[in-house]
């Protein structure tokens, strides 16, 4: 049992790095699935998602202060998201963990 839970872990925390990285984690869980690393799969593809998103809408308007709002918003999330998979916890991110969940219900 003890296992499975840090096979779990160790892709939870994989999907946090980069949205390569979760990508990686999605092709990790397929055989044997973890209802952990499923659920930060979908937190940390969110965070990259949406991070890469106002990236690139920031980049047709660009406002510096804007940029660093982003990032302040980004790493606050991903270190709040990380945290959380590297103490074991479903902590869902802040305001926007939710839609996440359901969103990305295609990640098995």
């Amino acid at each position: 049992m003890a296992a499975n839970a840090v096979a779990g872990k160790n892709t939870a925390i994989i999907s946090y790095l980069t949205l390569i990285g979760a990508l990686i984690a999605i092709t990790m869980n397929v055989e044997p699935k973890h209802e952990f690393a499923r659920f930060h799969i979908r937190q940390a593809f969110g965070i990259h998602l949406l991070f890469h998103a106002f990236a690139l809408f920031s980049s047709v308007w660009y406002n510096q202060y804007g940029l660093y709002g982003l990032y302040i918003c980004y790493l606050a999330l991903w270190f709040y998201g990380f945290l959380g998979a590297l103490n074991n916890k479903k902590q869902l991110v802040p305001i926007i963990g939710t839609y996440f969940q359901k969103w990305f219900t295609f990640i098995q």
